[in-house]
Protein backbone atom coordinates (compact mmCIF):
# COMPACT_ATOMS: atom_id res chain seq x y z
CA UNK A 1 0.00 0.00 0.00
CA UNK A 2 1.73 3.41 -1.28
CA UNK A 3 0.35 5.87 1.39
CA UNK A 4 1.44 9.72 -0.11
CA UNK A 5 2.18 10.93 3.74
CA UNK A 6 3.66 9.62 6.97
CA UNK A 7 1.35 9.83 10.03
CA UNK A 8 3.79 12.24 12.60
CA UNK A 9 2.00 12.23 15.59
CA UNK A 10 -1.23 12.76 17.73
CA UNK A 11 -1.98 16.23 16.49
CA UNK A 12 -5.35 16.66 18.52
CA UNK A 13 -7.72 14.32 20.71
CA UNK A 14 -11.45 15.96 21.28
CA UNK A 15 -13.39 14.68 24.50
CA UNK A 16 -17.26 15.92 24.69
CA UNK A 17 -17.22 16.53 28.67
CA UNK A 18 -19.95 17.21 31.60
CA UNK A 19 -18.49 19.15 33.58
CA UNK A 20 -15.86 22.37 32.20
CA UNK A 21 -14.67 23.35 35.24
CA UNK A 22 -13.65 20.03 37.10
CA UNK A 23 -12.28 19.34 33.55
CA UNK A 24 -9.81 22.21 33.36
CA UNK A 25 -9.00 21.07 37.02
CA UNK A 26 -8.36 17.89 36.09
CA UNK A 27 -6.17 18.69 32.63
CA UNK A 28 -4.55 21.42 34.21
CA UNK A 29 -3.63 20.75 37.92
CA UNK A 30 -3.17 17.12 37.89
CA UNK A 31 -1.89 16.37 34.01
CA UNK A 32 -0.08 19.65 33.83
CA UNK A 33 -1.96 20.85 30.89
CA UNK A 34 -2.28 24.70 30.28
CA UNK A 35 -4.89 26.39 28.76
CA UNK A 36 -3.68 26.98 24.99
CA UNK A 37 -7.09 28.74 23.14
CA UNK A 38 -10.60 29.28 24.33
CA UNK A 39 -13.33 29.22 21.55
CA UNK A 40 -16.29 30.19 24.20
CA UNK A 41 -18.50 31.21 21.34
CA UNK A 42 -18.88 27.36 19.68
CA UNK A 43 -17.69 25.77 23.09
CA UNK A 44 -14.11 24.33 22.95
CA UNK A 45 -11.33 24.64 25.30
CA UNK A 46 -7.81 23.18 23.78
CA UNK A 47 -5.53 22.27 26.24
CA UNK A 48 -1.69 22.19 25.57
CA UNK A 49 -0.27 18.75 26.23
CA UNK A 50 3.20 18.71 25.22
CA UNK A 51 3.47 19.22 21.20
CA UNK A 52 -0.29 17.69 21.36
CA UNK A 53 -3.90 19.73 22.10
CA UNK A 54 -6.43 17.87 24.31
CA UNK A 55 -10.00 19.28 23.10
CA UNK A 56 -12.63 20.14 25.46
CA UNK A 57 -15.89 20.44 24.29
CA UNK A 58 -18.98 20.69 27.16
CA UNK A 59 -21.71 18.76 25.89
CA UNK A 60 -24.19 21.87 26.56
CA UNK A 61 -22.15 24.14 23.89
CA UNK A 62 -22.79 24.74 20.94
CA UNK A 63 -20.43 21.76 19.23
CA UNK A 64 -21.44 19.36 22.17
CA UNK A 65 -24.76 19.47 21.46
CA UNK A 66 -24.35 18.23 17.88
CA UNK A 67 -22.72 15.17 19.43
CA UNK A 68 -25.98 14.27 21.03
CA UNK A 69 -26.33 12.83 24.47
CA UNK A 70 -22.77 12.77 27.23
CA UNK A 71 -21.18 9.10 27.90
CA UNK A 72 -22.28 7.01 30.00
CA UNK A 73 -22.11 4.46 31.71
CA UNK A 74 -23.33 1.66 28.70
CA UNK A 75 -21.42 4.06 26.19
CA UNK A 76 -18.17 6.06 25.99
CA UNK A 77 -16.40 8.41 23.23
CA UNK A 78 -13.24 6.83 23.58
CA UNK A 79 -11.84 3.05 25.28
CA UNK A 80 -8.75 5.18 26.12
CA UNK A 81 -6.00 7.51 25.25
CA UNK A 82 -2.37 7.96 26.55
CA UNK A 83 0.08 10.47 27.24
CA UNK A 84 3.80 10.15 27.06
CA UNK A 85 5.41 11.04 30.10
CA UNK A 86 8.81 12.86 30.96
CA UNK A 87 10.31 12.37 33.37
CA UNK A 88 9.21 8.95 34.45
CA UNK A 89 9.47 8.45 38.42
CA UNK A 90 6.64 6.22 39.40
CA UNK A 91 6.41 7.18 42.92
CA UNK A 92 6.34 10.56 42.43
CA UNK A 93 4.04 10.40 39.87
CA UNK A 94 1.76 8.20 42.13
CA UNK A 95 2.32 10.95 45.24
CA UNK A 96 1.15 13.48 42.88
CA UNK A 97 -2.30 11.63 41.93
CA UNK A 98 -2.80 10.79 45.08
CA UNK A 99 -2.83 14.43 46.46
CA UNK A 100 -5.13 15.30 44.17
CA UNK A 101 -7.68 12.32 45.12
CA UNK A 102 -6.98 10.63 42.04
CA UNK A 103 -7.25 6.57 41.87
CA UNK A 104 -4.89 4.84 40.01
CA UNK A 105 -6.75 2.27 38.18
CA UNK A 106 -4.31 -0.21 36.87
CA UNK A 107 -0.59 -0.25 36.21
CA UNK A 108 2.01 -2.15 34.68
CA UNK A 109 4.25 -2.54 31.85
CA UNK A 110 2.55 -2.18 28.62
CA UNK A 111 3.51 -1.61 24.92
CA UNK A 112 3.28 1.92 23.28
CA UNK A 113 4.80 3.98 20.70
CA UNK A 114 8.04 3.89 21.51
CA UNK A 115 7.89 -0.28 22.69
CA UNK A 116 6.99 -2.02 26.20
CA UNK A 117 7.43 0.75 29.08
CA UNK A 118 5.88 1.51 32.53
CA UNK A 119 2.27 2.77 32.17
CA UNK A 120 -0.26 4.02 34.90
CA UNK A 121 -4.58 3.99 34.21
CA UNK A 122 -6.62 6.75 35.76
CA UNK A 123 -10.00 8.37 35.17
CA UNK A 124 -11.09 12.01 34.06
CA UNK A 125 -14.17 13.32 35.61
CA UNK A 126 -16.29 12.35 32.42
CA UNK A 127 -14.82 8.58 33.25
CA UNK A 128 -12.45 8.59 30.28
CA UNK A 129 -9.36 6.48 31.21
CA UNK A 130 -6.00 8.41 30.89
CA UNK A 131 -2.98 6.44 30.20
CA UNK A 132 -0.17 8.09 31.59
CA UNK A 133 2.69 5.94 29.41
CA UNK A 134 6.18 5.81 30.32
CA UNK A 135 9.65 5.98 28.26
CA UNK A 136 10.34 2.49 26.78
CA UNK A 137 12.09 0.13 29.49
CA UNK A 138 15.56 -2.13 28.23
CA UNK A 139 13.77 -5.60 27.12
CA UNK A 140 10.86 -3.30 25.98
CA UNK A 141 11.54 -3.21 21.66
CA UNK A 142 9.96 -1.13 19.66
CA UNK A 143 8.85 -3.07 16.69
CA UNK A 144 8.38 -0.81 13.37
CA UNK A 145 5.60 -1.18 10.22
Amino acid sequence: MNVPFQLKQIDHVVLRIKDLDASVRFYRDVLGCSIDKVQETIGLWQMRAGASLIDLVPIDGVLGKIGGAAAGLEGHNVDHFALQVTPWNEGAIRDHLGAHGIAIVDSGPRYGAEGTGPSIYIFDPDGTTVELKGPRTADGRPSSC
